[in-house]
């Protein structure tokens, strides 16, 4: 068995007050290496764990309680997939009823979403697995082209999850992006909806920094999913080809 040792370092110093402010030198140095391993065990808090153990039992028959149902798996993967589409497709619902103006496009990143949805009962801890985060929903103003730069990153990179455009993709080159079924117009604003961490240029999307404008909702987007999820109640989502790459 691997030890993980704890490297303890005492310093040893002479201090010497013969004259003011002189400063203070080390002497000596020696080292004792603790090992963190199961030896140690025996000295947890057991009153502690006691006192805990109630909280953790409700806790876990409030995160299992089931809040919805997949008739299919709800699984990952590039370009496009059915949890894509429908994280995708949530946000920008959820940004149109939030937000005081037209939503466009949502935008969700593929390595956010951080499980699957197999057939089945979906439960608060479903969510709080596919979204551990506290990424809040904002709303963000940009020129067309700053958009066709994105896509250019999602050609490069595999894909990610869109909602009201369609990206298609020839030989890793971006070949054609329409937002609400119309080619787009590299001058035009467009309001995407998609989280406050993608809007700083995370995974690979520096294109999304360039807004002119950033509405915050202040809302988790863990809390949205959740609130969509019950009110679904049956989820359903599946590949239409808004996210196409050839070959």
């Amino acid at each position: 068995m691997k030890k993980t040792l704890l490297f303890v370092l005492t310093l040893s110093a002479t201090m010497v007050f013969q004259a003011c402010h002189k400063p203070q030198q080390v002497i000596g140095v020696t080292t004792e290496a603790i090992a963190i391993d199961a030896s140690l065990d025996s000295i947890q808090d057991t009153t502690y764990l006691a006192q805990l153990a109630p909280i953790q039992a409700d806790l876990a028959r409030e995160m299992d309680v089931q809040i919805g149902y997949a008739p299919e798996d709800l699984y990952v993967a590039g370009p496009e997939c059915p949890m894509l589409n429908w994280a995708s497709d949530a946000l920008w619902e959820a940004a149109k009823k939030l937000y005081d103006g037209q939503v466009d496009i949502a935008i969700v990143n593929m390595g956010g979403m951080r499980c699957a949805w197999p057939k089945g009962p979906i439960t608060r801890r479903s969510v709080f697995e596919l979204m551990p985060f506290d990424n809040r929903l904002v709303v963000l103003t940009l020129k067309g082209s700053d958009i066709i730069d994105l896509c250019q990153s999602f050609a490069q990179y595999g894909g990610q999850g869109v909602a009201g455009m369609r990206v298609k993709i020839v030989d890793g080159q971006l070949a054609d992006v329409q937002v609400g079924g119309k080619a787009i117009n590299p001058e035009a604003l467009y309001h995407v909806a998609t989280s406050d961490y993608l809007s700083g240029g995370a995974d690979h999307m520096d294109a999304l920094t360039r807004y002119s404008e950033l509405w915050d909702s202040d809302a988790l987007i863990r809390d949205l999913y959740l609130k969509i999820v019950s009110e679904q109640d049956t989820v359903r989502s599946a590949v239409d080809g808004r996210m196409t790459m050839y070959p």
